[in-house]
């Protein structure tokens, strides 16, 4: 057993001052093969604590159904942590943020359009109590008041930025101690005076703030509400996330340093957001929205002190020389980097339309308007909406009342052009971009491909049901009758590949190829040529590639790979004309 406690300004563990030096990184962004290599490069910069946000989609991903195997195995996280010697900070609001799909928040909570989210609402806290009942069983022999390594534990994630229920942070206080959590608990929020008014419950619990630069002001703010309380930066931002069709965020290295030698001369402790990123395999990353609609890239190298494949970056070294002029490094030496491999070009030699392979994919269900993802109990991925227009009708617009997030349209099974989001006008005014289609007098299939794009994790649009979510309209009326394919494309075993076809594929195509492998070793996918679409590497979801960057290559942990004989599989939206990847040996970022 071990006490971590709250004396004036100072934290106490097991009866001695200790500042938190702490970094974040994610396991479920993580293979669980390389968790220990990380935690071990995290102690030997001169860190002594992990902080991990749980994710609850990835351990409740249907309603009553729990996962805690392979990547969701975080009691083995935290216990590697421990047997390192590193405390551990643990993160298990309901909603995380962390550029996460949903904030964390399982898709299933929308299958109830009357869902309130995050504030006291019963429905949702039943929700959040059958979790809870589940996941802090399993943390409780974890917390250093039982022998383990778990110190401190995180009521809601800046909720200040969100709401003002204070009702609903003390329900969740409640819920904690009430199932045997008796660490320390604490919130975290930005700066100013309505998040420390909205996120906290000071003097109950530690506030602690947010930042990437101005610590004295941000400290200063927070000593407005809470003056005899131990400073603590939860998350220092020393680098930054990436959105598709942005640029590749980094921070540079003296800046870092410089607000990091600050927040120690102030005596305060301190979380670096984050001190590794990982990766938003499969169809996880979030999206931001304040106004527009904002996905985040499948990278989330974050430009931390390890890059995305785990290599120490120049960041690191420098982070590490000046912690060692306040602390003593632990006498362990720094992992060597997992060797990188190139194995060169690979052709793809089998492909398979999507149009062809619904019956393989999906069972279709009939409904007279379009319906979201969510009335369909389907999680992420793609959705495909088919409906009959009778004909003849004149050149006209064809508007998607509200599509999330991306849709690709047809007709007779022909490529009309592409719908986004942000750009959509749903007026009757006819403007440039505009769908325009004409109906012969036998009329015509309209075919409407939906791809979710991962729903928003931060914004006041955080309810975000996927797929159409009003109607489709035509002539300024709307159409009815639909045929919809719930596309998930968590499973790809069913479908019938051919051999190439000589003339180019300009639709929704899945490509196949195998490529020999020697010697395992981690890798990155290089799709240069193609536009858009989702890689799977012996059946394991990759993650979105798409050709506006900034990412340019998709990473490849060793352990997904096997000697001899492996298998890609490419579902690229817009059909390429020259189906080769190549896999090389560096990343490339911007």
């Amino acid at each position: 057993m071990a006490t971590f406690t709250i004396e004036g300004k100072q934290f106490i563990y097991n009866g001695e001052p200790i500042r938190i030096l702490s970094g974040a990184m994610h396991y479920f962004r993580i293979v669980p093969e390389y968790w220990k290599d990380r935690l071990l490069k995290l102690k030997a910069c001169g860190f002594n604590t992990v902080e991990t946000y749980v994710a609850w989609n990835i351990h409740e991903p249907r309603e009553g159904q729990f996962n805690f195997q392979g990547i969701a195995d975080v009691e083995r996280f935290v216990q590697i942590a421990g047997e390192l010697g590193l405390h551990v900070i643990i993160r298990p609001s309901p909603y995380i943020c962390a550029e996460w799909e949903f904030g964390g928040l399982p898709y299933w909570l929308l299958k109830d359009p009357s869902m309130q989210l995050r504030c006291c609402y019963k429905p949702y806290l039943d929700k959040i109590d059958t979790y809870y009942n589940e996941l802090l069983a399993r943390f409780k022999p974890l917390l250093c008041t039982n022998g383990g390594p778990i110190i401190a534990m995180q009521i809601e994630n800046e909720y200040g930025s969100y709401g003002t229920d204070k009702e609903y942070l003390a329900y969740l206080k409640q819920a904690m101690i009430s199932r045997g959590m008796d660490v320390l608990l604490f919130t975290s929020d930005g700066y100013d005076d309505s998040n420390l008014q909205g996120g906290t419950l000071i003097p109950d619990v530690l506030a602690t703030v947010n930042f990437g630069s101005r610590p004295e002001e941000a400290f200063a703010k927070l000593q407005e509400y809470q003056t005899e309380s131990p400073l603590v930066c939860m998350e220092y931002w020393n680098g930054w996330f990436d959105y598709w069709g942005d640029e590749h965020h980094q921070r540079d290295n003296d800046d870092v340093v410089d607000v990091l030698d600050r927040i120690l001369k102030l005596g305060a402790s301190v979380n670096f957001y984050m001190f590794h990123g990982g990766t938003n395999f499969g169809f996880y990353n979030g999206a931001g929205f304040l106004g527009k609609y904002e996905p985040t890239a499948t990278s989330y190298d974050y430009h931390a002190m390890l890059n995305e494949s785990g290599d120490i970056t120049d960041k690191y070294i420098a982070v590490r020389e000046l912690l060692s002029k306040y602390v003593d490094l632990a006498d362990v030496e720094i992992p060597s980097s997992i060797p990188k491999k190139q194995y060169g070009i690979v052709r793809l030699t089998e492909q398979t339309r999507l149009f062809d392979s619904l019956n393989q994919l999906s069972s279709p269900i009939t409904s007279k308007c379009p319906i979201t993802m969510e009335q369909l109990d389907q999680d992420y991925g793609f959705i495909l909406y088919t409906t009959q227009i009778s004909g003849p009708r004149a050149m006209n617009k064809l508007v998607l009342q509200q599509v999330h997030d991306r849709a690709l349209i047809f007709l007779d099974g022909i490529y009309q052009g592409v719908v986004e989001r942000n750009t959509h006008d749903q007026t009757v005014e006819i403007k440039e971009n505009d769908i325009m289609v004409e109906i012969p007098p036998e009329g015509a299939t309209l075919s409407v491909l939906v791809e979710n794009m991962g729903r928003i994790n931060y914004g006041y649009g955080l309810k975000d049901p996927k797929g159409i979510t009003e109607g489709v309209r035509f002539e300024r009326g709307f159409l009815h009758d639909w045929k919809i394919h719930s596309l998930p494309l968590n499973n790809l075993s069913k479908l019938a590949f051919g051999d190439m076809p000589e003339n180019a594929s300009f639709t929704p195509t899945f490509y196949k190829g195998k490529f020999h492998v020697d010697e395992v070793g981690d890798t990155f996918l290089k799709l240069e040529g193609w536009t858009k679409g989702v890689a799977y590497i012996n059946g394991y979801n990759l993650g979105r590639y798409w050709d506006i960057g900034p990412q340019k290559t998709l990473y490849i942990p060793g352990p997904l790979l096997r000697e001899g004989e492996n298998e890609l599989i490419v579902f690229e939206l817009h059909g390429t004309n020259n189906p080769i990847v190549i896999f090389q040996d560096f990343a490339e970022l911007g």
